[in-house]
């Protein structure tokens, strides 16, 4: 992991006009994930869709956080059933 690729998360909260607590909140629901180098939190660049997605879930849509843990677990299972499905997919090109 490169610093280059990682955002503080206090800039985060300054650039999307969002509380601390609400990027925290992420972080400890498993949403996001971000870590600490010398007493400051960043978030790698490669979370911050997530970030984006569920932050504007909870600006427009007032989803709350556990709403948010619901819509995000069921996000990432349609993703490993998509990814199982195309697995699926070539092997059975294999035998046609």
């Amino acid at each position: 992991m490169k610093n280059e690729d990682l955002i503080p998360a206090d800039e985060i909260c300054v650039r999307y006009k969002v509380e601390r607590q609400f990027v925290s909140s992420l972080y400890e629901s498993g949403i996001i994930e971000m870590v600490t180098i010398q007493e400051t939190e960043y978030i790698h660049c490669d979370h911050l869709a997530d970030f984006e997605k569920m932050m504007r879930l909870h600006k427009e849509l007032d989803i709350n956080l556990e709403g948010l843990e619901a819509i995000n677990h069921l996000l990432r299972k349609i993703n490993r059933l998509q990814e199982d499905n195309l697995r699926l997919k070539n092997r059975l090109g294999l035998y046609e």
